[in-house]
């Protein structure tokens, strides 16, 4: 009993080994006071934004008020970060599709939602995007976000959409 107690004791005193480094990061020391700068990874220039949050941005939509396909203030806004990482990733286009509320002929409203879709892309044009990397589609009423008859709905539908293509 006694080996026993002596063999426990002697385990849990011996040293301990100090943790295996990689070879290569023992030359290596940090730089005290050393921040990371938010950079990208790949480029370290902090100005760029990631493809994930760049794709996001893309996608965001626009807002318009009843019967208007005029930009406001935070239209245009969202579409000045859009065209930012439009420039960020030339090889991206963009599919603008324009959207209307219920109220109105079909008709209407898909030439209402062609004159909104038409807007933010001669926006985007204005903000030194090429023509040819921006395409609009109207859908109209055919493609409510909110399927409902309301205020709260047809401000929801009142919308311009942006899908990336390519890249």
């Amino acid at each position: 009993m006694a080996a026993l107690l002596f063999t426990i004791a002697m385990t849990g005193c011996s040293k301990k080994r100090p943790p295996e480094t990689d070879p290569g990061m023992r030359d290596r020391t940090e730089t005290p006071g050393a921040a990371d700068t938010g950079a990208d990874a790949d480029t370290g220039d902090p100005s760029l934004i990631d493809r994930e949050t760049a794709m996001a941005t893309i996608g965001e939509m626009i807002f318009f008020d009843f019967d208007r396909s005029e930009l406001s203030p935070d239209a245009r806004g969202v579409l000045q970060e859009k065209a930012e990482i439009m420039r960020q990733y030339p090889e991206i286009s963009v599919r603008i599709e324009g959207h209307a509320d219920e109220r109105g002929t079909v008709e209407y409203n898909l030439a209402l939602g062609e004159r909104r879709a038409e807007a933010a892309r001669q926006y985007l044009i204005d903000l030194g995007i090429d023509a040819d990397r921006l395409t609009t589609v109207s859908y109209g009423e055919e493609r409510p976000m909110v399927a409902e008859s309301n205020e709260s709905a047809w401000a929801q539908n009142r919308r311009d959409e942006f899908i990336a293509v390519g890249g």
